[in-house]
C-alpha cells in the first residue's frame, strides 16, 4: 500500500508557518494562554519601548518571508491559511508602530485577564498554573511602570474604563489569588510575588484618577486610521462609507420586517418591545433564566438537527469585574489546544451596583426573558459556542487558523443562526420580535462605528439615533455610544459578518439544494475560523 505523502512546498510551509506562529505567541502571551499554547504562561506582555521594536522587527521578518514564499504552489488551504497569517500581522505592525494604542489605551496593560486565565481553567494542576501565576505577577510592577512611562493622549472614556476594570483586577489580587493559592507549596512563592503585584496596581490606580481630568485624547481614529483599520479587522477591502450604506439597507429591511411581526402579536414595534420589557429578569434571576434559556435552545437544534451538536462543559458565570464596561456578555472558549474537557465560559454582566435603581430597572427592560433568549443563541447555542467546538475539532494544516480566528467570521454565524433558531420558531413571535430588534441592532452598530470614526457622529445625535430607530432603553444606548469610541472597527464586524456567512450559505444551499440542514452547517463551520472571504474557495464553490 502507497501512503500519499505531503507535497514538499506544502510540508516547508507548514514548518514555516509554525515557527511564525511560535514566534508571534512569544512575543503576547495572553494571546498563546488564551488559545491553549502554555509556554509562555510565565510571562506578561512587554510595554518597553525597547521590546515593542523587537516585535516590529520579528513581524517584519515573517511578512518578508510571507512575501518571497510561492503560494501558488501550494495546496488551497495553506494558501488560505498563508493569507490569513499575511493579514494578522500586517494587522499587529498597524498596531504597533502605525496605532500605537498601547501608548494611549490604558486598557491594554491591565494584567487582569493574563492572571485570570491561570485561575479560571483546569487545563493543569493548579500548583503548575500557581507557578506560572507567580512568574506573571513578578512582571506586573515593571508592566505598569512601562505603561505609564510610555503613556500619551489618552481618551477620558478609555481613562475611565480602565479604573473601573483595574479596581477589578485589585480585587483579583487581594481576595482570589490568596484563596486559590492556599495550602499550595507555591503559596509562599505566590504571597512573595503578590505583595509587590498589589502595590504596583494600586499605584497605577492612583495614577489613572490623577489623569482623568486631563485626559483629552480623541478617542476617535479619523477616517484614514478608521479605514486602514477596518480594511485589517474585517481582512476584506471595504470602504466605510460602503459598510453605512450595506447598514442602512439593511436597517430599512428590517424594519419592515419588524412591522409586520409586530403586527401579528396585534401592535406596532414600539408598542409590542413595551409590552416584552415586561417580562424582565433581575440580578438574583438572570443567570438561573440564561441556564433555562440554554436548555430550551439546546433541544430545539437538537431536535431539529440544524447542526451537530458536542455536548462540551459549558458555564454561564457571572462576568468577572476585570473584563465588565465593555460588553454586556461575551463567550471564552477553552484554548484550540487546550485539554478537550476544558469548560466554555458564557458570562453575563450584572447590572454595576453604582447605577440607580430605575438605570437597572432599563438594563433588565432592554435584557427581558426574551431578549435573553436570544442572546443565549447568539453566546451558546447554536452561536458561539458550539460554533467554536466546531472550529476545535476542525482539520488545519497549520496553527494559523488555530491561533488567529476571524471576527466576521465568529460574529457573523452567531447572528446567523440567531436568524435561522427564528425563522424555524424558536421562542415564537416574541422571541421573532427581539431578534428582529438585534439585526437591525446590528446593522445599527456599524452605522455608529462609521459615524463615530470617520463622520463626526455626536453622542447626541447617536444615542437619538439608537434610541429612536433602535428601540433601544438608554442604559443600553449609552453603553453602545463608550463601546464604539472604545473598540473602533469591532462592533462593524457582526454587520459585515453576517451578510458574508448569509452569502455563502446561500451558494452552499443553492450548490447542493439536497442537503439536510445539518449537513450544510457542519460543512460551513468545517475549516475553523477563517474570514469569511475564503469559505467559497475552501468550499470548492470559487
Amino acid at each position: 500500500m502507497t501512503v500519499a505523502s505531503t507535497p514538499e512546498p506544502a510540508a516547508d510551509f507548514e514548518r514555516f508557518a509554525s515557527e511564525a506562529v511560535d514566534q508571534l505567541l512569544a512575543y503576547q502571551p495572553s494571546l498563546a494562554t488564551a488559545i491553549g499554547d502554555h509556554r509562555f504562561d510565565d510571562r506578561l506582555e512587554d510595554l518597553r519601548p525597547a521590546a515593542v521594536n523587537d516585535e516590529i522587527r520579528a513581524l517584519r521578518a515573517v511578512l518578508t518571508r510571507l512575501e518571497r514564499y510561492p503560494l501558488d504552489r501550494l495546496p488551497v488551504g495553506h494558501r488560505v491559511d498563508a493569507e490569513i497569517l499575511r493579514n494578522k500581522v500586517a494587522e499587529r505592525l498597524f498596531e504597533l508602530e502605525t496605532l500605537r494604542e498601547h501608548e494611549w489605551n490604558p486598557l491594554q496593560a491591565n494584567p487582569g485577564t493574563a492572571l485570570y486565565l491561570l485561575l479560571a481553567r483546569d487545563f493543569a494542576p493548579l500548583d503548575d498554573r500557581l507557578r506560572a501565576l507567580a512568574g506573571r505577577l513578578a512582571a506586573v510592577p515593571e508592566q505598569l511602570a512601562a505603561a505609564r512611562a510610555s503613556s500619551r493622549d489618552m481618551p477620558r472614556v478609555h481613562v475611565e474604563t480602565a479604573i473601573d476594570q483595574f479596581s477589578g483586577t485589585l480585587r483579583l489580587l487581594e481576595d482570589e489569588i490568596p484563596a486559590h493559592a492556599q495550602g499550595s507549596p507555591y503559596a509562599g512563592l505566590v504571597a512573595e510575588r503578590l505583595a509587590p503585584a498589589v502595590e504596583a496596581v494600586r499605584t497605577h490606580l492612583a495614577w489613572l484618577c490623577e489623569q482623568l481630568d486631563q485626559a483629552d485624547g480623541d478617542p476617535r481614529l479619523g477616517p484614514e486610521l478608521y479605514t486602514a483599520k477596518l480594511a485589517l479587522v474585517l481582512d476584506v477591502a471595504r470602504r466605510p462609507e460602503d459598510v453605512a450604506a450595506a447598514a442602512w439597507a439593511e436597517v430599512q429591511r428590517v424594519e419592515q420586517a419588524m412591522v409586520e411581526t409586530a403586527g401579528r402579536l396585534g401592535g406596532s414595534p414600539q408598542e409590542i418591545f413595551a409590552r416584552l420589557a415586561e417580562q424582565a429578569p433581575n440580578d438574583e434571576t438572570v443567570i438561573t433564566e440564561a441556564r433555562s434559556a440554554l436548555a430550551e435552545a439546546t433541544e430545539f437544534v437538537q431536535g431539529r438537527e440544524l447542526v451537530t451538536y458536542y455536548a462540551d462543559p459549558l458555564d454561564i458565570i457571572v462576568m468577572p469585574e476585570i473584563h465588565r464596561g465593555v460588553a454586556v456578555a461575551y463567550c471564552e472558549p477553552p484554548g484550540p489546544l487546550d485539554p478537550p474537557d476544558t469548560p466554555t465560559f458564557f458570562a453575563i454582566s450584572p447590572a454595576p451596583a453604582s447605577w440607580p435603581s430605575e438605570r437597572v430597572a432599563s438594563f433588565y427592560r432592554e435584557y427581558n426573558v426574551h431578549a435573553l433568549r436570544n442572546l443565549v443563541v447568539h453566546e451558546a447555542m447554536p452561536g458561539h459556542m458550539l460554533q467554536l467546538a466546531h472550529a476545535r475539532r476542525s482539520e488545519t494544516p497549520t496553527l494559523v487558523r488555530r491561533a488567529f480566528w476571524s471576527g466576521p467570521f465568529v460574529e457573523g454565524w452567531a447572528v446567523y443562526a440567531e436568524e435561522v433558531m427564528a425563522r424555524y420558531g424558536f421562542g415564537g413571535l416574541a422571541v421573532a420580535m427581539q431578534q428582529l430588534k438585534m439585526r437591525l441592532r446590528t446593522a445599527l452598530n456599524a452605522v455608529l462605528d462609521v459615524g463615530v470614526h470617520c463622520e463626526g457622529l455626536t453622542e447626541e445625535e447617536a444615542l437619538r439615533l439608537l434610541r429612536d430607530r433602535g428601540y433601544q432603553e438608554e442604559g443600553e444606548a449609552v453603553g453602545k455610544w463608550r463601546r464604539a469610541l472604545l473598540t473602533s472597527a469591532q462592533l462593524s464586524t457582526y454587520h459585515v459578518g453576517v451578510l458574508e456567512v448569509s452569502e455563502v450559505a446561500a451558494q452552499l444551499r443553492a450548490a447542493h439544494p439536497e442537503w439536510s440542514d445539518r449537513r450544510l452547517h457542519d460543512t460551513l463551520l468545517s475549516f475553523g475560523n477563517p474570514p469569511p472571504r475564503h469559505l467559497p474557495r475552501l468550499l470548492g464553490l470559487a
